[in-house]
């Protein structure tokens, strides 16, 4: 026997007149039930559960505006589809505040039936159908692609498919697609690798005839907020550290009724790490020329934290634009947010800021959830695998004070407001043991110090620093970058260090994830 699409009950006082109705989605494959007053309807509804009702509005006894809160009560998830001969405007508003999930105007045919039926009982089988026969058809198109020689645009394409796979993939987890997924981001990444160390070193050597490399950390600023700044009009740049492209997606979407969106995805510079990405986005500089021109504010301490390494990007960005001649109407006001409660006052405050010309917000959110999944097992709990990381993102956004400062500066008119950020994060799933002394970076994906080694499989190797525009540390070293999900692990307590790390969110390597990143220019609409 086939299954049944689906489970109905039907409520009309007038049954028996729409037996051929009945009739035909029975035939259809679903399965009806039927009661004639809201009283039955009720109780059947309490000792079972149906996938959809049809529910009259005129009934004798209690109305269908009367039984639909009681069934929603019951069970909200079941859709409610109200047939009605009544179209007032009024009727509609009050089926809709009471949880209507659609209607339908009498007489009925049955193309309006079945169109409802398909709708709340088959449309996610029919979507599956669908996304399975895309999918298998992309992935065979991704595969063939990494037989051919690729280009910069060829990969931000191919990585954007992926992105978008997966999260499309997202809301069907039971069509168990997810192991091959992985494998061919894991293939994607590997052969992004080996394009990296074969090109990167020579985009920096052509730098900056864009012709020749992808638009690179130092351009952000010229290319994107300095055009805006020439209009004289208010703009804000938020710079979102460590967010990754399908992150972005996740807020755009969010974002979509408030704003319209101009997007494009440039290169971190390695290695994909705040200190190095982010002053070279505020500079306008690759760090070699930061150290040169502005040693008062290039620190020259290997294992110095994050924010003391980050503390001048307001003059930095000032230099740049001197640099430039851009010249501001207000000065220049540069916001860091690392904390709730001062992203909460910047939320209540923003449209005070909204005067000035331009205003520089750095947040550290984003940041924040990779680095503490890793920390606390409830978030591994809660996140443990890239669809629920970008799940945990939505709920941080949803919630946030960035969520806020923009809903608000969607009503400042003229505003113009421009989203990037420093790098991304990949999943790390492979330890790699690695050699160095005391003085090496801690950092997983990076190291950089005295006589640090790895096994080039793993790692790409930068004998001399300058070669990849990155400060002499006056020491004898041989810095090496991770690629693809692999992390470095020193072989003291090798096996017990590698469980720790393994299946955590990092960045400072080399991978699509951590490199090919969104830049957004907004306009409200």
């Amino acid at each position: 026997m086939d299954k049944v699409k689906g489970k109905i009950l039907w409520i009309d006082d007038e049954i028996e007149l729409l037996r051929p109705h009945i009739l035909l989605l029975e035939q259809r494959g679903y399965g009806v039930e039927t009661a004639t007053n809201g009283e039955d309807a009720v109780e059947l509804v309490r000792q079972k559960h149906f996938d959809l009702i049809f529910l009259d509005e005129m009934m004798i006894g209690l109305s269908g505006i009367e039984t639909l809160p009681l069934l929603k009560d019951i069970d909200s998830s079941t859709p409610v589809v109200m047939v009605t001969k009544n179209e007032a405007e009024s009727l509609m508003d009050e089926a809709i505040g009471k949880r209507i999930d659609d209607y339908l105007t009498k007489p009925v045919n049955p193309a309006q039936i079945l169109a409802a039926c398909k709708k709340f009982l088959e449309t996610k089988a029919i979507e599956q159908d669908r996304l399975t026969q895309d999918y298998f058809k992309g992935f065979n198109e991704i595969a063939q692609k990494l037989y051919e020689p690729l280009e910069w645009t060829d990969w931000k394409d191919l990585y954007l498919k992926l992105v978008n796979w997966s999260i499309e993939l997202d809301r069907y987890p039971d069509l168990g697609f997810y192991d091959t997924l992985q494998n061919q981001w894991r293939e994607c990444n590997a052969g992004f690798s080996k394009f990296i160390e074969s090109n990167y070193k020579d985009w920096l050597n052509a730098y900056p005839n864009e012709s020749e490399h992808p638009i690179l950390s130092p351009q952000i600023v010229e290319k994107y907020l300095m055009p805006l700044l020439k209009n004289d009009r208010p703009t804000f740049f938020f710079v979102v550290d460590c967010m990754r492209a399908d992150q972005w997606l996740i807020m755009e979407k969010i974002l979509a009724p408030f704003y319209t969106f101009k997007k494009d995805y440039y290169c971190s510079i390695l290695p994909t790490a705040t200190p190095y990405a982010r002053n070279s986005i505020f500079s306008g500089l690759f760090p070699i020329d930061i150290q040169k021109y502005y040693p008062q504010w290039w620190s020259k301490e290997l294992n110095t934290e994050d924010h003391k390494l980050n503390a001048y990007e307001k003059e930095l960005l000032d230099e740049q634009l001197k640099r430039r001649n851009i010249k501001l109407k207000t000065n220049h006001q540069y916001i860091k947010i690392h904390e709730t409660e001062f992203g909460k006052k910047i939320e209540a405050d923003i449209l005070k800021f909204a005067k000035n010309h331009l205003t520089s917000i750095v947040l550290n959110a984003v940041d924040m959830i990779a680095h503490s999944r890793s920390d606390y097992a409830i978030l591994k709990e809660i996140a443990p695998d890239e669809a629920a990381y970008r799940s945990l993102t939505q709920s941080w956004f949803l919630h946030s004070s960035f969520y806020g400062m923009l809903r608000a500066l969607a009503n400042v008119k003229n505003i113009q407001i421009v989203i990037t950020t420093d790098h991304g994060s990949v999943r790390c799933m492979r330890g790699v043991k690695v050699l160095g002394d005391k003085e090496t970076t801690t950092c997983l994906r990076y190291k950089f110090g005295k006589n640090v080694k790895a096994d080039s499989r793993y790692a790409m190797q930068i004998p001399d620093p300058a070669y990849f525009k990155l400060p002499n540390l006056g020491i004898t070293v041989n810095n090496i970058i991770a690629k693809e999900d692999y992390y470095f692990v020193y072989p003291t307590d090798y096996h017990y260090f590698v469980q720790r790390y393994r299946d955590s969110f990092q960045h400072g390597g080399i991978s699509m994830e951590e490199m090919i990143i969104p830049v957004v220019t907004l306009q409200a609409r």
